[in-house]
């Protein structure tokens, strides 16, 4: 029997549980100039297939994180949970749908095409009926997915179950690509970054992707206090299905995981510019004299700056790291008397933790005023 106690501590922790539920974490991660940036994830499992939770929980899940966008993309071939969980191909968006509308997160309905190598596990976005997926050869069922209207990604590409010695281009995939079956790729899913599929990408106007093919509730997965799930930043013209079917089919999109941003450089360059603020007041800078600017980074995202090459009369840090949520002074010192005559002072960093491919990082160029 409980003592009256327990029976209080036990109401507290159901009640804190509750509460804890109804907070809504902010992403601190800029739109930029014509677009919001949505923050996504389009590769996520409910008991439906090979889940762990209900569709429900998804949503409510991602509301809490700050997620603006989600897929839930059941396995068509793989449903273990199929003698319990008696249900057709639709249903987990059936079910999430309502909630997902109450939340104002945008629900967008999926499925996992799960085949062996080549072509592997393939997610359809944007379908109306996952039901016609289920056919016996994967031609007709990517087809089918596409006379849906899909946008159509080539899951975890170097998933060592079915790549376990090297990640490998296969022949299937170029006819996918030939024929207007694959648009996307994911760069990194789960905790797995695929350098390869960064060059596929770059190489073959595919859009990169970064989801968290989350099968468990996701705290079991991500320490959320300190960090977040992976997700795919999409610069959409509004938060809408629509919105960003035409972001994904435009590749407006960009991999953001462990505070590490891969992408395009027109879209890092100004996601990064939009995450800065300092004044535009002239530095005056005379050989000798020193001026301080203070730069205030807006964003959740710790900017890794590293000096590409020297100032021309005067000298800046090699080292910089903008700390999110904070203000970093930048000193930059003249050592020649060109400094006197220079009416802009430019600066170039590459940012350590902006890739646009395995081994380039995004050069910035810091344009200051001096007369």
């Amino acid at each position: 029997m409980c003592t009256k106690k327990q029976i209080i501590l036990w109401f507290f922790i159901f009640f804190t549980g509750i509460v804890s539920g109804q907070s809504r974490k902010i992403i601190n991660i800029p739109d930029i100039p014509g677009y919001q940036t949505l923050k996504c994830d389009f590769h996520i499992h409910t008991v439906f297939s090979d889940g762990t939770v209900w569709p429900t929980v998804r949503v409510e899940e991602a509301w809490e994180e700050g997620l603006d966008a989600i897929a839930i993309s059941d396995h068509i071939e793989y449903r273990p949970h199929s003698k319990d969980v008696v249900a057709d191909h639709n249903r987990s968006f059936e079910i999430a749908e309502p909630l997902a509308q109450q939340k104002n997160v945008v629900l967008i309905r999926a499925a996992e095409i799960t085949r062996s190598m080549p072509p592997g596990h393939l997610n359809a976005l944007f379908i109306r009926n996952a039901n016609l997926l289920e056919r016996d050869d994967v031609m007709d069922a990517i087809k089918e997915a596409r006379e849906q209207g899909a946008f159509i990604f080539w899951n975890h590409p170097g998933w060592k179950a079915q790549q376990p010695d090297s990640t490998l281009w296969w022949e299937e995939h170029t006819e996918l690509l030939d024929n207007g079956l694959l648009h996307g790729i994911e760069v990194y899913n789960s905790s797995e970054y695929y350098p390869e599929a960064l060059e596929w990408a770059n190489e073959k106007n595919l859009t990169m992707l970064c989801n968290s093919d989350v099968h468990d509730p996701i705290r079991m997965s991500y320490d959320l206090s300190t960090g977040h799930r992976p997700m795919t930043l999409v610069f959409a013209k509004s938060k809408t299905t629509g919105g960003i079917k035409e972001a994904l089919f435009s590749q407006r999109t960009a991999v953001y995981y462990d505070k590490t941003l891969i992408g395009k450089s027109e879209i890092l360059e100004p996601l990064f510019f939009a995450s800065l603020a300092f004044k535009d007041n002239p530095l005056k800078i005379q050989n000798g004299a020193s001026r301080r600017i203070e730069i205030t980074n807006k964003s959740e995202v710790d900017y890794e700056l590293e000096l590409v090459q020297p100032g021309v009369g005067f000298d800046a840090p090699e080292h910089v790291i903008l700390k999110a949520g904070q203000i970093t002074p930048l000193t930059i010192s003249g050592n020649s008397d060109e400094i006197s005559q220079a009416k802009t002072l430019n600066i170039y960093y590459g940012v350590k933790n902006m890739l646009l491919n395995p081994e380039e990082n995004l050069i910035v160029t810091f344009s200051f005023r001096n007369l």
